[in-house]
């Protein structure tokens, strides 16, 4: 039988899911890359599983399911999603997307069409490029590079998990356990609730090992995976999916 392919994101907000996994699920195969490239590789059939945006789940829900209520949420700020503007928000014409996005790309567009009426002009940020080189008027930044002080070229910072639960009334999913219809994941289900709940038990475990890493301090760390962070998938989280799908596909953002 072949290895059960599973595909994590590779930042820092996925450590809490994916503690142990290896002893958990001996016989898999863990590969570890940004969020857009799992989803690719799901859809393309080269994972089995995969921790991918929510936006992705919607645009494939024929063949798509949920395979495990742990997920990356947030009830308030976020921190690692932001937007910087250069010019007041309402005043936002072109719109730099952070490449490793699709989830917050799609909900950056849903905000701003809410609360302004804009439409930007869309232009890519690569993963390797200074969103200070570029010269749009605002810029979405996701994972790590989100974090870390800006230079002061900025009037403007949205974090956009703050932003939408402060519009919406509910929490948001960044991302989701997601695997193909007509599998039998109840089993895969399980181990990945037993990783979500072991790490939850080892954050501050967690923060002292990564927090050199993605150029934290231990504390900040692990107030991020503890207060920020929201790693279960329960009613109110399925009720922002459904209404993020709702706004996004009236966008033309998930095919209807």
């Amino acid at each position: 039988m072949d290895k059960l392919r599973i595909g994590a994101v590779s930042y820092l907000n996925t450590k809490p899911l994916v503690y142990g996994i290896e002893k958990r699920l001996p016989g898999a195969e863990v590969v570890f890359d940004l969020p857009s490239r799992l989803a690719d590789q799901l859809h393309a059939g080269q994972l089995d599983v995969a921790l991918i945006p929510s936006v992705e789940y919607f645009r494939h829900a024929d063949d798509y399911e949920i395979v495990s209520d742990a997920c990356i949420a947030c009830r308030g700020p976020v921190w690692s999603v932001r937007l910087l503007s250069r010019v007041p928000v309402p005043e936002i014409k072109t719109l730099a997307l952070d490449e490793g996005s699709r989830t917050s790309a799609a909900l950056v567009q849903v905000l701003l069409k809410q609360q302004y009426g804009l439409t930007p002009e869309l232009h890519p940020l690569p993963i390797d490029a200074s969103p200070d080189a570029l010269s749009t008027d605002a810029v979405l930044l996701i994972g790590d590079r989100a974090m870390h002080p800006t230079t002061g070229l900025y009037q403007e910072i949205w974090d956009l998990g703050d932003r939408w639960c402060s519009w919406s009334k509910l929490p948001f999913v960044f991302a989701m356990w997601i695997g193909r219809r007509g599998v039998d994941h109840r089993e895969l289900a399980d181990a990945l609730q037993h990783c979500r709940d072991a790490g939850m038990e080892h954050l501050q475990q967690l923060a002292t090992e990564h927090a050199g890493t993605h150029g934290l301090t231990v504390s900040d760390c692990f107030a991020y995976l503890s207060r920020y962070l929201h790693f279960s998938l329960g009613d109110e989280e399925r009720q922002g999916l459904e209404l993020y799908r709702t706004k996004a596909t009236e966008l033309g953002l998930i095919a209807s």
